[in-house]
């Protein structure tokens, strides 16, 4: 390696220690990415005008690479306001309570509704939906409102959340920065995320049943509900056609899942579909519902599903625009300056790292893993996964294998901590619609998050 190479790559290695370790300190680390950015410009062209403008350009890059990703959010959310207004979400949900009549099913049952739901609308939108429809229910089948709050946590928060596999939005992000296939990403987190989320669930609900018999946990009667969670639908719609809508919203996302496998739909292509069916959704429960100002309460909707998005992804893009430099998007950006031999930072990275330290499946999987961890500890489980893939695609150049299992690894530790489980991001919403408080809510998932991190990166280690 060249000595201008040497700079470049100590300069890329130093800025991710620092992101790392402002992490940790609970910062912000938007400042640390893109100093970061300009300064691996500077010294890769020598030149400050392109180093500053450089910036500029990672930006426009990342917002390229992730704006399919933040525009189906955007437009999930989107319409999940419109079916919350018009009741159309409270009527598709009611089935289910009929299923709750004791405290083991009560868990088990909200728990998986709330991760089918978290799939199709993310689960932040989610939260207040089944709160409001499952929690007087699951209270009066006799299971505190601590419990609802964490299965909703664990399954939504969690489960859905670290797998995303119909909205694809976190195993995209983690693939980019790893310089994979999406495909091959959600792929290998199937089996990580199901004995993540099994043994989670599980030993949770053991806790709780535990504190329930020694009297630890208030009774259900005992526990103030709060007025908000049972207010209807600001917008009402005919009996006929709530219940037409709610049953066309789950058959045309199930199509949709239909026409993924009958098509070989992956990564972007999956997506747009997804995108235009929440969209075609989005219309017409909105006109049916405003009809003479439909035309503007559809603008309404896109604006605060747009507002939602760009608040969550906003942090992301300047973290994801320096990780991006690791890989291709240093060339995009800067042009080809990267002297002759190089194949990527990262590459190379991954390539030094196996000629000087014996580098092994345990110690890759370990480090990932507390690396996921330790991104998650800002409070969003989404700022730190470009980080893991970069990192997991480092590994298993030195490894010459795992990539994609790496990859999963990385983003399900990176989402189960920083995406609202044991870190207060989509929790505190969770807490306030159950009436519980955010940290004994925190308290009580961190053991069993703990535990499965723990069980998960071994097995991960024996898929490598």
């Amino acid at each position: 390696m060249g000595i201008e190479l040497l700079w470049i790559h100590g300069v890329y290695v130093l800025f991710v220690i620092g992101i790392i370790l402002v992490m940790v300190l609970r910062k912000d680390t938007s400042l640390i990415s893109i100093v970061g950015i300009a300064i691996l410009g500077f010294v890769a062209t020598g030149s400050v005008t392109t180093a500053v403008g450089g910036i500029f350009g990672s930006f426009i890059y990342a917002i390229t690479e992730l704006l399919p990703t933040i525009l189906v959010i955007c437009i999930i959310v989107a319409m999940s306001h419109v079916l919350t207004d018009t009741g159309v979400n409270e009527t598709m949900i009611r089935p289910m309570t009929h299923l709750v009549r004791n405290p083991t099913w009560a868990y088990w049952v909200i728990g998986i509704v709330m991760m089918v739901i978290s799939w199709f609308f993310w689960p932040s939108p989610a939260v207040a939906l089944i709160g409001a429809v499952m929690l007087p229910v699951a209270l009066r089948a006799g299971l505190p409102a601590m419990g609802v709050a964490v299965s909703m946590n664990l399954f939504g928060h969690g489960i859905a959340l670290s797998g995303d596999y119909i909205i694809q939005g976190a195993p995209t992000l983690t693939a980019k920065a790893a310089g994979i296939p999406v495909w091959d990403v959600i792929s290998a987190s199937v089996p990580l995320v199901i004995i993540m989320g099994v043994v989670t669930t599980a030993i949770a609900f053991w806790y709780l049943k535990k504190d329930m018999k020694l009297g630890v946990l208030a009774s259900p009667k005992e526990t103030v509900v709060p007025d908000e969670v049972f207010t209807s639908a600001r917008v009402p719609l005919s009996d006929g056609v709530r219940r037409a809508l709610a049953g066309l919203v789950p058959v045309l996302f199930i199509l949709d899942v239909v026409a993924m496998f009958a098509f070989d739909l992956r990564g972007g292509d999956a997506t747009a579909l997804v995108g235009g069916t929440a969209l075609l959704i989005l219309i017409i429960a909105t006109m049916l519902a405003h009809k003479q100002s439909g035309l503007e309460q559809v603008t309404t909707h896109l604006i605060q599903g747009f507002q939602f998005g760009f608040k969550v992804f906003g942090p992301v893009i300047p973290i994801a625009a320096f990780f991006y430099m690791g890989d291709s998007g240093f060339i995009k950006v800067f042009g080809e300056v990267l002297p002759q031999g190089s194949h990527g930072i990262v590459n190379d990275l991954g390539v030094a790292l196996a000629q000087t330290i014996p580098i092994n499946k345990e110690v890759a999987a370990l480090t990932v893993s507390a690396v996921g961890v330790i991104t998650g500890l800002d409070g969003s489980g989404f700022s730190g996964i470009t980080l893991a893939g970069s990192l997991a695609q480092l590994f298993a150049t030195a490894l010459g294998a795992g990539a994609a299992t790496l990859t999963a690894l990385g983003q399900i530790a990176a989402i189960w901590v920083g995406g609202g489980t044991i870190i207060p991001w989509a929790l505190i919403p969770a807490a306030a619609i159950c009436g519980v408080d955010p940290f004994e809510l925190a308290r009580r998932n961190l053991y069993p998050v703990a535990i499965g991190l723990l069980v998960t990166t071994i097995v991960a280690m024996f898929f490598l």
